[in-house]
Order: C-alpha cells, then structure tokens, then sequence
C-alpha cells in the first residue's frame, strides 16, 4: 500500500466493490502478539521512555488554546505538563513543576490566566515560562530568575494539534495531514478511565471485526460487520468505517463523489492518539498511559458550526451517539485486561482483516529496538 492516502471517490468505490465482493480489507499474514507484552512491567516503562516520549505526539488541538493565556494541563506518558498560548501567539509547552519545590503550578484542567502561581509558595510565571516573582525574595540572595524558569518541552504546532517531545528533537510525522483549521473551535472534553492496557485501548479503533457483536444496537445498524479500509501513512494508519448510507453513490459520477456524512475516518497517529471525522464534528483522543492496566481517554471534541445553530444540536447529539459506543469499547477492553491475567493464552491472534493491528505493534516494536 502506498503512503498517499486515497481521495474520495477512489474510497467510495473501494467501499462499493468490498460491499459487491462481501470482502474487506487484508494483509497477507496473521499478528500473533505474546501477552507478556502487555502484562510486562519493563516492557511498560519502555513504550514509555523508548516510545511515547521520544516521539512528537499530539498534546493537545491549537483550539484548546486560541488566545493567550489560555491553556491545559495533564500528564502525557505519566509527565505533567502544561500548553498556554503566549501574549506572542505562540504556543508553548513546559513540565508543571515549580522551579522551588517542584509542585505543579497549575491543577490540571483547561482555563485562561495572566500569569502562573504557584499555590506553595506563590512563585510567579509569565506566559512565556520566565519567573516573574517570589515573595521574601530577599531570602535568595543568589537566585539568578533568568535560571529559573519554568523548563520548556520541544513544541511544535501543526495540522492544528499541538505536539510535544519530552526527550530528544523529534517532529511530527510530515506525512499527517492537516486536521483542523481556524474554522474549528472546542465545544467539550472529556476524561475516561478504562481499566486496560494502552495498546488492548488502541487496538479497539484498528478494526471493524467487532462492530456487529460488540456495538449492535449503536454503531452496526448504521455500519457494516467487518468492512473497513486500512491505509498507512508514515507510521500511522487511517482506518475508514462506511456507513450504510454509502448505498446512495451507486449511480453518482466518481468526481461528485464525497465521504461526508457516509463513513468514518479514524486516523491512528503513532503511537497514541486519534483523529476521527463524523458527519457532526471531528474529535482527537489520546490514550494516556495511567499504569500498565490503566488508560485515560482524553477526548477533544471539536466543531464548525455556530453554537446554537439547528446544526449545532446535530453535534451535540452526534458526539453522544459516539460516546455511547466508546463505553462499550471500554467494557470489553476492561474485560480483555482480566483474561490476561489467566494462562490461557501466551499469544494474542491478529487475523488478516486485523491489519492495523499488526502494523500497530510492528511499529512499536521497531520503535524499542531502535533504542536498545
């Protein structure tokens, strides 16, 4: 497969023959995944170290910050970490320690400040991470303030997301396409623990073999049972999820062909986060590792449309719908986290319909012995 993804049309006919032929997708061999790998503690800690903070990962959408002083707050590979839009338009990233005593200088959250204080002991910063003040300075005396800055992360703003690099200079992938413009603003996030590992999460969104059995009263009567595209680019996958609806090109003419509103695209940015397009709104969840068993889904949803508008309802009730069929992920892959604790398998079997799987932990796997 080549890294140009697809346009519409030649999607759409791909989709029509899959649905003519009752065929999808495949790669021409199985992933068999041992279960130590996601059980493993030190296997753990390096997909942290080795992987996530050693890749420029999407921290946050440009519209979660888009006037200064704006900002978020959490942890990315169990960091803490916090993005502002500078006075200067500029954003910028910095670990959420004081340069005191190392608390965090803001809880974690999104909101909109003037400057950063530290609750301890009321250490000021500026937008620019610079300290602005202390009080008792005098207590200091050789306390240099240009030294004691907040300490910045690499941050690079592009495709409207915000990427960090905690380790090393690495850049986003320029194979990512442009996600979203000025045009798309913020309108919810949300926060979800599944009690799984990071990687059982990510899988969820690589396949569409489990859409009958796992969603059929949400996702399966509007989609098809094991239908999908798998396209790679760069070391991410875009995976496509046609609609019923789809059935309504059958008699357009290719160049009039378009995706919206008939499929789902669910682009996996490696290694641990998604951009994934509906007929209301576009959303970016990235899957923070909390512990070995444990993933936050941090969930940006985004719009453009005018709050308040018939269409704005539309969205509000659309990303409800996807809620709904990501707890139901969430059930499952808590589920799966418990049979790993079992001997019953050594080995988790990928079949060729699971593809994005397989390329998945290829690349995971490449990516720790890059650095072995």
């Amino acid at each position: 497969m080549a890294d140009i993804l697809d346009d519409d049309s030649t999607v759409i006919q791909r989709i029509l023959d899959h649905i003519d032929n009752n065929t999808t997708d495949v790669l021409d061999e199985i992933w068999r995944e041992p279960v130590a790998n996601y059980t493993l503690p030190e296997r753990y800690q390096d997909e942290l170290t080795k992987v996530m903070r050693r890749t420029a990962t999407p921290f946050c959408p440009s519209a979660a910050i888009p006037e200064p002083g704006c900002y978020v707050a959490r942890d990315a590979a169990q960091t803490p970490l916090v993005a502002v839009r500078g006075q200067d338009g500029v954003a910028r990233v910095f670990f959420n320690a004081c340069r005191h005593r190392g608390a965090k200088i803001v809880a974690d959250g999104v909101g909109r400040r003037g400057t950063f204080t530290c609750r301890y002991h009321a250490w000021t910063y500026g937008l620019d991470g610079q300290l602005r003040g202390l009080p008792h300075e005098y207590g200091f005396p050789c306390l240099d303030k240009g030294d004691h800055g907040l300490v910045p992360v690499k941050t690079t703003e592009r495709n409207g997301l915000v990427y960090v690099t905690q380790h090393g200079d690495a850049e986003p992938d320029p194979a990512i396409p442009d996600f979203f413009g000025p045009e798309w603003r913020l309108i919810d996030v949300t926060g979800d623990v599944i009690n799984a590992n990071w990687k059982v999460v990510i899988e969820g969104i690589l396949e569409g073999y489990h859409i009958r059995s796992t969603h059929a009263e949400t996702f399966y009567p509007r989609q098809f049972d094991n239908l999908t595209l798998i396209q790679p680019f760069g070391r991410n996958t875009r995976m496509t999820f046609p609609y019923r609806n789809i059935e309504r090109f059958r008699n357009v003419p290719a160049a009039e062909r378009r995706v919206s509103g008939v499929l789902s695209h669910v682009y996996h940015l490696f290694p641990n986060t998604a951009v994934s397009t509906f007929p209301t709104h576009q959303s970016l969840t990235i899957f923070e590792p909390l512990a070995i068993d444990r993933t936050l889904m941090v969930g940006y949803q985004l719009c453009d449309r005018k709050e308040g508008s018939e269409e704005f309802k539309a969205v509000q009730a659309g990303r409800d719908f996807v809620l709904a069929g990501v707890k139901e992920d969430g059930e499952v892959q808590a589920s799966i986290q418990s049979g790993l604790k079992t001997p019953a398998n050594d080995v988790l079997t990928f079949g060729l319909f699971e593809g994005g799987i397989m390329r998945f932990h290829k690349h995971v796997a490449a990516a720790l012995s890059e650095l072995d």
